[in-house]
């Protein structure tokens, strides 16, 4: 027999995916914490070298060139990205759940909600 699928249900689904997104990403920070302060930290001399002013691909290439590396910057700046789209996974959860229950006013609202966090995640780039 198959146990239909509650409120509660999705609730405590949700409520676990969050606490999971926070502990990884906090884990993740610490290690990347640890790994930069081990590498000798130091900071920059001229902070115009900071200024990327390159294109997205150019940032992003060089976060997972640095990120393969094992550079304790980029770790730490993957576990904020685990903590930014945390509330994202929440939404797309939701989203399932609520196509589960067939309650199709939170679908719709959910699939707004998740539009406006894509566009803004896409679009978002101001440099």
């Amino acid at each position: 027999m198959r146990k239909d699928f509650t409120d509660l249900d999705l609730n405590r689904s949700v409520g676990n995916l969050l606490r999971l997104g926070v502990i990884l990403s906090v884990s993740t920070s610490i290690i990347g914490f640890i790994k930069l302060f081990t590498e000798g930290f130091k900071m920059p001399r001229k902070y115009t070298l900071l200024e990327m002013g390159n294109s997205s691909e150019k940032v992003w290439s060089h976060f997972w060139e640095t990120l393969m590396k094992g550079d304790g910057m980029a770790i730490i700046q993957l576990g904020i990205l685990m903590l930014i789209f945390t509330p994202l996974m929440r939404i797309i959860f939701a989203l399932i759940g609520y196509m589960k229950e067939k309650d199709y006013v939170y679908v719709v609202i959910s699939t707004i909600v998740l539009a406006i966090m894509a566009i803004s995640f896409f679009t978002g780039y101001a440099h």
